[in-house]
């Protein structure tokens, strides 16, 4: 555990007493807001693009989400949209990094400041990447990252925070003293799941393997990275509060040692992306955007999505699925998140039509001709 967190500090330029694992990324973030001492009445700035499981942290401690639409082109807030519903209320403003785009982030920052608001960075996409030559989470209060599956390296399910500001340390450790620790249960399912997916998984057998660990989740039947409890209503589901693993140090050990090899491919391969996209008039991540993005995923705008998933299934070309719903993967009854979707436009247009492409893949080639082949269904 020890070595998982001196890693974590050294991609940080950080001290190793800032870094605290947690089972899942999200807890990590209700233990910064429960640090802060955010509880009931207080409201917490989110952008209305974000994992269901952000909101779920505030709602817990009994507070409330705030939700901000974000800019068409970086699918993050700005500083205008969060100054726009800054109140007496505010305790605290999220700064999402959307798959590995930070932006504005400083600015966002400075303004928290002048009104004594701590910010967290929402860094589950982020880590590895650069903000404006520094590490992706280095500049707020504190940050959370995630290290599920598919994240910029993975410890199956898993997170941690990095705490930047430290007169929050002593309430942090306190808090964590309440952790319980995975089940050997947990322990046992989480590690064949990391060496089945490292055996099984590949195009041929993505979308397969996709839906069963899916379905086998949802019914509590393996780890999964979120539980039924947790898509399904707003009450903190049992055992929630959970510490991080051993089983997990090693993987993410493992894994981190290809990071920054991953990163450059990522960043190769979306530049290809953009260059198809540009040349084909199509929704690209501008080149001013590139040297802040580290492409965790390549997001695309499509006309029809089931029907581009399916032709993509048959074509077996990865794609993912992230943030379909504003609040993902919540689809109704959104007033239970505090969320009125005709409130916030462009989050609500882009969640309707965006898809993910896969950027760690080394069959670039491959996916550009499937991208070519169906340029038509692209917007």
């Amino acid at each position: 555990m020890k070595q998982f967190n001196k890693e974590i500090a050294t991609e940080l330029k950080a001290e190793q007493s800032q870094v605290f694992p947690y089972w899942k990324g999200r807890v990590g973030l209700y233990a910064l807001l429960k640090a802060m001492e955010i509880g009931k009445g207080d409201e917490v700035i989110i952008p209305a693009f974000t994992c269901v499981v952000v909101p779920n942290a505030i709602i817990y401690l009994g507070a409330k989400p705030v939700y901000v639409d974000v800019d068409k082109e970086t699918f993050n807030t700005t500083l205008d949209k969060i100054r726009e519903k800054t109140t007496d209320k505010t305790k605290c403003i999220l700064i999402q990094n959307t798959f590995g785009l930070a932006t504005e982030v400083e600015e966002i920052i400075a303004f928290a400041k002048s009104k004594n608001i701590p910010t967290i960075e929402d860094c589950t996409h982020g880590f590895g990447g650069t903000y404006n030559g520094q590490p992706n989470g280095t500049f707020a209060d504190a940050s959370f990252f995630s290290t599920q599956w598919n994240k910029p390296f993975s410890t199956g399910v898993g997170g941690f925070v990095y705490l930047k500001n430290t007169a929050y340390l002593a309430k942090l450790n306190e808090i964590n003293k309440d952790l319980v620790s995975p089940s050997s249960k947990e322990k046992f399912i989480l590690s064949v799941l990391i060496k089945s997916r490292k055996l099984l998984l590949n195009p041929f057998t993505y979308w397969t393997l996709l839906k069963l660990y899916r379905f086998l989740s949802k019914t509590g039947l393996v780890v999964g990275s979120s539980t039924k409890e947790e898509i399904e209503g707003i009450e903190m589901p049992k055992g929630y509060f959970k510490g991080f693993s051993t089983v997990q140090a090693k993987a993410g050990i493992k894994n981190l040692k290809s990071l920054h090899q991953t990163l450059l491919l990522r960043k190769s391969n979306s530049k290809k992306y953009s260059e198809f996209l540009k040349s084909e008039g199509k929704t690209f991540v501008t080149q001013s955007l590139e040297e802040n993005h580290s492409f965790l995923k390549y997001p695309i705008l499509v006309k029809d999505r089931e029907k581009f998933k399916t032709l993509a299934e048959k074509s077996s070309i990865n794609l993912g699925d992230w943030f379909v719903s504003m609040i993902h993967p919540i689809e109704k009854n959104l007033e239970l998140w505090h969320l009125d979707s005709d409130e916030f436009p462009i989050a609500r247009g882009i969640s309707e039509k965006i898809l993910n492409l896969d950027t760690d893949t080394k069959t670039i080639d491959k996916v550009l001709n499937f991208l070519a082949q169906h340029k038509e269904e692209i917007l």
